[in-house]
Formats: C-alpha cells, structure tokens, sequence
C-alpha cells in the first residue's frame, strides 16, 4: 500500500509539471488570474477535484 501511495505522488508531481514545461508562459497567467479568485471559489474547484479524482479511483480500482 505505501508503495501504490508513493506512485500516486510521483504521478501527482508529473501531471503538475505537464503545463510549466509545455506552456510556461500561460501557465504564469493563469497562476496570476488566481489571485483574482476569491478563496471560497477556489475551495469549492478543490473539493469538486478531490471528489472526482476520488469517484474515478473508486471506478479503476
């Protein structure tokens, strides 16, 4: 189990390097529209990921 959680890190930090190493750039603009962003915006778009990330975890395993 550790191990499988271990993976599922390193794929976590590969899938968050995908759009800094292809689109650098956009990348900025979008991490600087965020601060636009209030924080109750930005809690409910990470409570929708960790529950559709957690739904297709449950599908694939």
């Amino acid at each position: 189990m550790g191990q499988d959680f271990l993976a599922a890190m390193c794929l976590v930090l590969v899938l968050e390097g995908i759009l800094p190493f292809l689109m650098p750039g956009r990348w900025r603009e979008m991490m600087l529209s965020l601060t636009q962003v209030d924080e109750r915006s930005i809690r409910m778009i990470g409570f929708g990921s960790m529950l559709l990330g957690a739904g297709l975890l449950y599908l694939v395993k």
